[in-house]
């Protein structure tokens, strides 16, 4: 597929479902105008749309890189929804969550992925070490895993608290080119051997084109409310160049998980 031909669905969320009450940002399982069920995350949450945006930056970059990733799509909340609900907390939520939001197709009956039941080789195991380092993305830990196990398939969900530097901005070309330190609670950590020839392989994939490609998807009116940039675009120029960065010094964060693998056997 042609990536520049690639865009993300737009919906119409018409039924609010039920509430996924996991962690902080209280997502919901909704049904879209195409009768398809979603995870649908708000901008109205805590963390705003920046989590939205690592959500899409993590997501279609782990598609690229050939993991399995429910479809991502843009889910439009129409103002009707507060209206009629009687939890006052959800009614919050949806009333501060008007218009554009994200979804994630949902996986129905897939169960949370346990390294004690399910095995995990050596190579898979450093492709998502590598790929959550690249993206420091610190929510893939025994406690959280945000992998299930869906028709016998691995498939990675919840990238959402990756990017972790975006909350503030603060020396981000420098950030950009540290190691990952947080990568020694990563949960597939002990059995990541392969991360130098994980390195090799994955790092030409993420080209300058592809990175501009996936923050190119991101919607201009969630890139507006950040005032550390005069625009939009010199707010998606900087996420591409963080990235950009990254790959140019993986051997940094690659080091960095090798050691922290080696303190835990």
């Amino acid at each position: 597929m042609n990536i520049n031909e690639f865009q993300l669905r737009t919906v119409n969320v018409t039924r609010y479902v039920t509430p996924l009450r996991e962690g902080g940002s209280m997502p919901a399982i909704a049904e879209a105008d195409d009768d398809f069920l979603y995870v649908l995350k708000f901008r109205g949450a805590g963390q705003g749309v920046k989590a939205l945006i690592a959500e899409i930056i993590g997501g279609e970059i782990a598609r690229t890189l050939g993991f399995k990733v429910p479809e991502i799509v843009l889910a439009n909340l129409d103002e009707a929804f507060g209206r009629t609900e009687p939890d006052e907390e959800i009614q919050d939520l949806l009333k501060a969550s008007i218009g554009l939001n994200l979804a994630l197709h949902y996986l129905s009956g897939a169960i949370t992925f346990d390294p004690t039941v399910t095995t995990i080789d050596a190579k898979l195991a450093s492709q998502i070490v590598w790929l959550d380092c690249l993206l420091t993305n610190m929510d893939r830990t025994a406690r959280n895993t945000n992998m299930l196990i869906w028709h016998k398939e691995l498939w990675l969900i919840d990238h959402g608290a990756s990017l972790y530097f975006h909350h503030s901005w603060q020396n981000w070309e420098e950030q950009a080119q540290r190691p990952f330190v947080l990568i020694k609670d990563h949960v597939l950590l002990p059995w990541a051997s392969e991360l130098e020839a994980v390195n090799a392989e994955f790092s030409p994939i993420i080209t300058k084109e592809l990175i501009y490609h996936i923050v190119g998807l991101i919607p201009a009116e969630w890139l507006c409310e950040e005032r550390t940039f005069n625009s939009a675009e010199e707010h998606r120029n900087a996420y591409a160049r963080f990235l950009e960065l990254r790959i140019a010094n993986s051997e940094i964060f690659v080091k960095e998980a090798q050691n922290a693998r080696q303190s835990l056997i």
